[in-house]
């Protein structure tokens, strides 16, 4: 592989112009194929055969309801009630979006409270004409009763007596109907009292809320449409009144690239500009991750009409993308400075860096790819393309940084150094000696109790998907949001849809008794405030009811109604109830997602656990390395639960109200920072190695090896953090959590698993860390990971004997001065 990527180099180095163009025109086409092929993006997550997704397809089975629902929030600006005239307004542009194609219908909140209103007032009248017929009934009864006892008495007539009686059996029978009539009216009067809660127009007028009806499920519904929808509201609502729309019809799918990303990048370019102090070996690495991401997302984003694809994924691919990106054509362009300070010739030393430098990067991108492919293990769709895709930018970056790179260095010459460093001498630092033995216990020590003190809010940690809650405060679906809690209560967010599957039809008598004894067991559960019939199947033996809980979606409260009811039991067990609804669906994605990643973590590890021992030839580094990487992840998952969670420093990160941590970004977090941390590892561990197997004793090629390799490991620990910290503020909210969960694990990864407890824990351990087995080294192939046999070949002319690196001590100067 390392003479392979040698003449990769080299070759990239003698045809700049055709490598640099080459990927210029791939990155066209990337692009061309997007404008032409690519589809929309999708805001909302679903697993096929979780319970939400059974009692859905039930649902749609038994009463068509198959599309999806999104509220729309009506205000005054001013505080006041809404009047009649912008009532009409509102009905009006409710009418004119009902006739958007791709919308089934919408409801007027006003129509909804006069046809309740209606409902309530016909019920009583109802009532009141059954009780005026049941007195009139009763008294003819009685009259009649008197009448047949007298003539008995007196002897009438057979006929006449039979006649009496047929009349007295009439009356009986009609007032037998009036009660039953009664029964059922008030039956109706109590259901209809159980969806009392449920509002659409608040108690002081101010508020009104509607419902956009869509055809086809909340995946199903094209950008478009909801666009559509929102320009036409705002347009037609009546003067004086403001709308805002729920999380489910606002939430945008559109950019994926915000200030905050940007900002994260120029951060990047800065640290490369403080570590090389000149321009063009600074806007190497952010020219070739450029070029990878565009290759990567825009290839990605192509195949988006055809595969359903989350507004996440191509945003994981970016993150990722330029993260990597820029760290491994980083990796060997500092290899190649080095040698060319130390007087190589230049496109030697192109060709060396590639074969050396470049190797390291193949296979620590090699680990990358595994964690994220293995998230197809997970069989959940949505979260494998989500690792696919960002596997995909991770290998179009590691292909970028050993031929783009190399074509831009030999464009670049001697201008890779500063102008004061052309042609002057080396200056070789030996590495320090080892550290104490007192040091490394203390370090480790301190550096465990740090990151676990840091891990412990990991402990209370809940998943979730974001709802409006979670959007920023002057978003349209925050405010829809929070003005639905304070006018109507938190339930409103996210109401469900509770089913009863019955084991016998019901007589036609039989469906309002029945309606009122599964709702009244519905709202004898804690944390209910209302309940509304949906609809009853054709067969009568299926029933759905809206439930509206005490908190919003996301709550605890929440996730423990919808247990409740799946185990609730109704009809003395003659009925079943299924749960559904899009706080229901959240529930059952997160908890599929908790239960994915033990799998995943074991595959993970596992294979990378393989890679490791061959790169390293050793059962004890690769060990280490996985148990630092358990500590770094616990701290990321403890900080990312502290903010988004708990709520601490919310107001720096955004979190306005804090909430359960995305279902997802476990996942996504152990398989990244998995893979960058076997990436750091890699690039100290292969610099211990080198100069462990060229004669120094083991603490002190510890030594020897972080001094050569902790400038370069610093630096692009610290691009990555600024990448993934740019995130933390992304107009998407779903990327917040990943982007700081990400940042904070590098954090601690690079600096005190790495750079501090690892290599405390080498120094302890001494000649041990390298042990492998006679038979298991015999087995293992050489990757030569170190590109040593190269090197051999191809000396660089000044080498630093102590094992110190000329470069990476005095970038590490100016790092240390900035």
């Amino acid at each position: 592989m390392a003479n392979l990527l040698y003449r990769i180099g080299v070759g990239a180095a003698r045809r700049a112009w055709l490598a640099i163009v080459s990927w210029v025109v791939v990155l066209g086409l990337a692009a061309g194929a997007f404008l032409a092929f690519g589809g929309t993006l999708v805001s909302s997550f679903s697993i096929p055969g979780t319970e939400t997704d059974r009692v859905t397809g039930v649902l749609a089975e038994e009463l068509g309801t198959s599309g999806s629902t999104a509220s729309v929030v009506f205000h005054t600006e001013d505080g006041s009630a809404i009047d009649a005239d912008q009532q009409q307004g509102i009905a009006d542009a409710l009418a004119e979006v009902a006739a958007i194609e791709g919308v089934e219908g919408t409801v007027d909140p006003y129509a909804t409270v006069a046809q309740v209103q209606e409902q309530v007032a016909g019920l009583q009248a109802q009532l009141e004409t059954n009780g005026e017929n049941t007195a009139a009934l009763t008294e003819s009864l009685a009259g009649l009763q008197t009448g047949l006892e007298q003539a008995q008495a007196t002897g009438a007539p057979e006929t006449q007596i039979a006649e009496m009686t047929a009349q007295l059996e009439e009356l009986q029978g009609q007032l037998a109907g009036l009660g039953i009539e009664k029964e059922q009216l008030e039956l109706g009067q109590q259901l209809i009292s159980f969806a009392a809660e449920i509002q659409t127009v608040s108690d002081d007028g101010s508020t009104a809320m509607g419902v956009v009806m869509f055809e086809g499920d909340a995946i199903g519904v094209a950008q478009e449409v909801k666009d559509e929808v929102i320009a036409t509201l705002t347009d037609a609502s009546p003067a004086g009144v403001s709308v805002d729309f729920s999380s489910q019809i606002a939430t945008s799918v559109e950019g994926i690239v915000g200030p905050g990303e940007i900002v994260g990048l120029l951060v990047a370019a800065l640290v490369l500009l403080l570590m090389f102090r000149a321009a063009f070996p600074a806007i190497t690495p952010v020219l070739s991750s450029l070029v990878g991401v565009g290759v990567g997302v825009a290839g990605a984003m192509a195949f988006s009409d055809a595969v359903e694809m989350s507004s996440v994924t191509p945003v994981l691919g970016l993150m990722l993308g330029l993260a990597v990106g820029i760290d491994y054509s980083l990796f060997i362009l500092n290899r190649h400075r080095t040698q060319v300070r130390a007087g190589m010739d230049v496109r030697e030393s192109i060709g060396l860096a590639n074969g050396t430098a470049g190797n390291a990067v193949v296979f620590a991108g090699a680990t990358v790819l595994v964690a994220l492919l293995a998230l197809n293990v997970s069989g959940i769709g949505f979260l494998g393309l989500m690792g696919t895709v960002a596997a995909v930018c991770v290998l179009i970056a590691v292909l970028v940084a050993v031929t783009f790179t190399p074509a831009l260095l030999g464009l670049m010459g001697q201008r890779v150094l500063r102008r004061s460093e052309r042609g002057a001498a080396p200056v070789n630092k030996p590495a320090p000696g080892p550290m104490k033995t007192s040091h490394a216990v203390l370090a480790i020590v301190g550096g465990v109790a740090v990151l676990g003190a840091v891990a412990l809010p990991a402990l209370d940690m809940r998943l979730g998907l974001p709802d409006g809650s979670t959007e920023s405060a002057d978003s349209t679906q925050y405010q829809a949001y929070s003005i639905t809690e304070e006018q109507f209560g938190a339930g409103q967010n996210g109401p469900l849809l509770v089913t009863a599957a019955l084991e016998e039809p019901m007589t036609e008598l039989d469906q309002l008794p029945t309606q009122v004894a599964i709702a009244q067991a519905i709202m004898g559960t804690e944390g209910v405030v209302a309940v509304a019939p949906v609809g009853i199947s054709e067969d009568a033996d299926f029933l759905a009811f809206q439930v509206i809980g005490v908190d919003g979606p996301s709550s605890e409260s929440t996730e423990e109604l919808v247990h409740t009811l799946r185990g609730l039991e109704v009809l003395d067990g003659g009925a079943s109830l299924g749960v559904a609804g899009f706080a229901s669906g959240n529930i059952d994605v997160s908890e599929r997602l908790a239960d994915t990643l033990p799998l995943y973590l074991l595959v993970v590890v596992g294979l990378s656990l393989v890679i490791l021992v061959i790169v390293f030839r050793s059962l004890v580094l690769p060990l280490l390395a996985t148990l630092g990487f358990v500590l770094s992840l616990l701290a990321a998952l403890g900080a990312t639960t502290a903010v988004f969670q708990w709520g601490w420093l919310g107001s720096v990160f955004g979190v306005n109200v804090p909430g359960p941590l995305l279902s997802f970004a476990p996942l996504l977090i152990t398989g990244v920072l998995f893979g960058l941390a076997m990436d750091y590892q890699l690039f100290l561990a292969s610099a211990m190695r080198e100069a462990y197997a060229h004669g120094k004793p083991a603490r002190e090629a510890v030594t020897a090896g972080r001094h050569q390799s902790r400038a370069v490991v610093i630096a692009a620990a610290s691009i990555m953090i600024a990448v993934f910290g740019g995130f933390t503020f992304s107009h998407l909210t779903m990327i917040r959590p990943l982007g700081f969960g990400l940042a904070v694990g590098v954090l601690f990864d690079a600096f005190v698993v790495r750079l501090l407890l690892v290599s405390a824990a080498m120094h302890l351990i001494g000649d041990k860390v390298w042990w492998l087995p006679r038979w298991l080294d015999k087995v293992l192939p050489n990757v030569d990971v170190e590109g040593a046999a190269l090197e051999r070949d191809h000396p660089v002319p000044h080498g630093d004997d102590d094992g110190g690196d000329v470069a990476a001590s005095d970038d590490d100067g100016a790092l240390a001065k900035a």
